[in-house]
């Protein structure tokens, strides 16, 4: 019983940001920040030309958009 309690307080609040009046999941910000992240890295990439050389665009833009993510969430959460 007593496991089952300090587990679930775990998920008491979830972070969220006040924007506008309006509350917002910080995931969704981080992944709205991520995909802004990739698209700005793509055009990089593209005008280095390393875009056109890339195996798999997809799966290469996807991982680097969890990538960005994640590192916006641990420095933005800690």
């Amino acid at each position: 019983m007593l496991t089952s309690v300090t587990v679930l307080t775990a998920c008491s609040a979830s972070p969220s940001r006040n924007i506008l009046g309006s509350y917002f999941p910080t995931w969704m910000i981080c992944a709205l920040l991520g995909l802004l992240g990739v698209v700005i890295l793509r055009v990089v990439l593209g005008k280095a030309g390393i875009d056109a050389a890339l195996p798999m665009p997809v799966v290469v833009y996807l991982c680097l958009w969890i990538t960005i993510t994640l590192a916006i969430w641990l420095l933005w959460l800690g």
